[in-house]
């Protein structure tokens, strides 16, 4: 007999049924709960409630363990690129040579954009944030591909849609950069590498022969591949949320875009970057800042530090540090700013007071880093960090509908007023 919980609501006892799933974990099904009992369960933030089943990443933050359909995210990390990934979190396995030739072919083939795109872009102001218009742009897809609407695709469809907009994202980011610097748009190029030909369609000059770099295109990889997908965070479980409504790829992920925007999701990277400047501006002095973060009385927070699932140190900032720091050697960048990040995270690695409270360098911090040594504008970062969750996004919003999933409907407690009597608006 499969295990049981037994819980007592006002003299009555019910059995919930106990779910296990492959890594140990468990869970107390109240599927059933309120048509039993009428009563529901009060968890805000949904921090201890099960959304959904799902095969497609593993986590354990006391442990520090991350995988993807069981693949530790350090061999991936280490031995992948991200296009091997995005086809290992969609499809669940891992690609054969040809599955992977053809599948990083078809996404080259599929990355040009509609060319009204840009007329859509020259309608927002220069100084939006990337965040809103490439949330915007991935909604107006929709309408060029009214197609992607269709309920029940053919599995054929639904491959060309999500094979579509990873080819399509990094040219929709590069030309809203370029745009917004003035610069001429630079078309994809189906030689390169998908990282290779992102970073060329950002700063490569117009009508010059470009070089791909090497060390660049491996830094994207494993940013990417770190970023892929993290379990049911905020934005991911928005992307299955508005998804479970059958609402379009697109849709579904332009509201995942604006939950990753937040500056407590996908805007930590952002965050940390200002925060090294503010200590740049007001001199460097990085002991001060130390203190000021120690003191309980002061407002002042160190960015990029420690993490809220985490209760260890987090997996992918052990890879991201070792390339964090061959990156820096190997591309000989000089900044101040990056002095400081050095500084502070020396301090935080060795001093009690953060190792007791395990506030280690988190992978935004790492990857903060690391993209403004690559020149990636800070308004940008966040926009980084949705080009790696992409697949993720996907993966999940495919799983949500191949498993039927009902549209999600969370409950509440009502704490209005009650019993109220209508006066006209005359008699007050």
């Amino acid at each position: 007999m499969s295990e049981q919980v037994e819980l007592i609501v006002e003299g009555k006892s019910i059995k919930l049924p106990v779910i296990e799933g492959t890594e140990k974990e468990k869970a107390i099904d109240i599927a059933k709960l309120r048509s039993e009992t009428g009563y529901i369960t009060y968890d805000p933030g949904f921090k201890n409630t099960g959304s959904t089943r799902s095969g497609v990443t593993f986590l354990d933050g006391e442990l520090g363990i991350l995988s993807y359909r069981g693949y530790p995210i350090d061999q991936l990390a280490e031995k992948s690129n991200f296009i091997e990934v995005a086809y290992l979190l969609i499809y669940g396995k891992l690609p054969t040579s040809a599955q992977l030739t053809a599948f990083e072919k078809e996404i080259a083939e599929q990355s040009e954009i509609p060319s009204n795109i840009g007329t859509i872009l020259n309608g927002f102001p220069a100084d939006a944030h990337p965040m809103g218009v490439i949330g915007s742009l991935l909604s107006a897809l929709t309408a060029f591909y009214p197609e992607s609407i269709e309920a029940n695709p053919s599995p054929e469809a639904l491959h060309k849609l999500m094979v579509r907009v990873i080819g399509q994202l990094p040219t929709l980011v590069a030309t809203t950069y370029r745009k917004s610097k003035g610069l001429p748009v630079l078309a994809p190029r189906k030689d390169l590498d998908y990282c290779s030909n992102f970073y060329y369609m950002m700063f490569a000059e117009a009508g010059k022969e470009y070089k791909a770099d090497q060390v660049i295109a491996d830094a994207l990889n494993k940013l990417f591949i770190l970023h892929a997908d993290h379990e049911q965070n905020c934005s991911t479980s928005t992307v299955r949320i508005v998804g479970s409504s059958q609402a379009s790829l697109y849709a579904s992920l332009a509201a995942g875009t604006a939950a990753l925007w937040g500056p407590l999701h996908g805007g930590a990277n952002q965050a940390v970057i200002e925060m090294l400047e503010e200590i740049k501006n007001d001199g460097g002095d990085t002991a001060k800042f130390i203190l000021k973060a120690k003191d309980k009385n002061d407002n002042f927070r160190l960015m990029g530090f420690g993490h809220r699932v985490y209760k260890n140190f987090d997996p992918r900032a052990k890879i991201i540090k070792v390339a964090c720091d061959q990156i820096l050697g190997k591309l000989g960048v000089s900044d101040p700013v990056l002095t400081i990040a050095k500084g502070l995270e020396e301090v935080a690695l060795s001093d009690q007071y953060f190792v007791d409270r395990k506030l280690y360098p988190n992978v935004d911090f790492y990857s903060g880093i690391i993209y403004r040594a690559l020149g990636i504008p800070t308004e940008y970062f966040t926009v980084m960090f949705a080009l790696g969750r992409l697949p993720g996004w996907i993966a999940q919003w495919k799983e949500m509908r191949d498993d039927n999933e009902p549209i999600g409907r969370p409950r509440q407690i009502y704490i209005g007023e009650t019993e109220r009597n209508y006066v006209p608006i005359g008699n007050r």
